[in-house]
């Protein structure tokens, strides 16, 4: 489990992480979701180590992650793919960190395996691959020590289709066998996808964390038209409170039954109207950040 308490971190006059708390449990996938400059990375790396909260704590497996003895052995880390000795083949990365872990030689072949990097690639060094080359060598670098928790930021960018999916599966299965996984992404259809749970964050605050079902159940009836002006004068005018989330979409706190017969008694065609539990993550992700989006994010 990881474990995070009203963690804050200032720079400066600058708050880059306010008053977060959250957990990610064990035998499930932890979605954590938030506009570029919401937290996130900084959020990760305090919980891996890398940088000291101003104010709170964030404990893995119990215990802060720089007293983890063996740390690569209980919680695997990607917070970076190009962060690896460009001047080292995809082999001598692993080897190092195998020898520094204790594990037999045999792991390193058992994970360029895993992660489909074939020996030629293996013997590459690492200024020679692309993205998606150093996301598998930084994969295989995190499961190397066959830990119970992982911990990624942005795993699949650099991926083809197909590598997405492999990464996929890959993360469901780790948690269908107890692990943890805390998995930060853009690619809000992958998280959909992979996630039991969900976190977003937004100018350094979370402003939404339960389960996908929840999250996804809280976001209203959705309309899509090309009259959004008059549609949302007419839910005005029925006492039903709405507001645009993306270009020609509104959202409704009301049942679907009741917003489509606003529309149809006001004349005014819908391209689309969804009833909660159907609503996709994207357009929750676009309400829940409106206000932290950078201009143009939501088309």
């Amino acid at each position: 489990m990881i474990t995070v308490e009203s963690v804050t971190k200032t720079y400066g006059g600058f708050t880059a992480v306010d008053d977060v708390s959250f957990t990610a449990s064990a035998g499930r996938v932890t979605g954590f979701l938030g506009p570029n400059g919401a937290g996130k990375s900084t959020t990760l790396r305090i919980v891996t180590g890398l940088t000291p909260p101003t104010s709170g704590s964030a404990h893995v497996v119990g215990r802060r992650f720089a007293d983890l003895p063996n740390p690569g052995l209980e919680v695997g880390v990607l917070l970076d793919a190009s962060a690896q000795h460009a001047g080292r083949t995809g082999r001598e990365i692993l080897r190092l960190s195998q020898q520094m872990m204790g594990l037999p030689r045999s792991r390193v072949d058992e994970m360029l395996e895993l992660v489909s990097l074939t020996p030629d690639e293996a013997g590459r060094r690492v200024r020679d691959y692309s993205l998606g080359m150093r996301q598998r060598l930084g994969i295989a670098h995190a499961l190397l020590g066959d830990p119970d928790v992982l911990i990624l930021d942005e795993p699949a960018n650099g991926l083809d289709p197909a590598g997405i999916r492999w990464m996929r599966d890959l993360l469901r299965g780790y948690a269908d066998r107890g692990a943890t996984v805390l998995l930060s992404s853009h690619l809000l259809h992958e998280i959909e996808v992979v996630a039991d749970d969900i976190i977003v964050i937004g100018n350094g605050r979370i402003v939404a964390h339960g389960t996908k079902a929840e999250l996804l159940a809280s976001a209203g009836t959705h309309l899509r038209t090309r009259h959004p002006a008059d549609l949302q004068a007419a839910l005005d005018v029925a006492g039903m409170a709405s507001n645009v989330t993306s270009p020609g979409v509104l959202r409704v706190d009301a049942d679907p039954e009741l917003v489509g017969r606003v529309a149809t008694d006001a004349r005014i065609p819908l391209i689309e109207l969804r009833p909660a539990e159907t609503a996709g993550l994207e357009e929750m992700f676009l309400e829940l950040t409106a206000d932290t989006q950078r201009e143009g994010a939501a088309a």
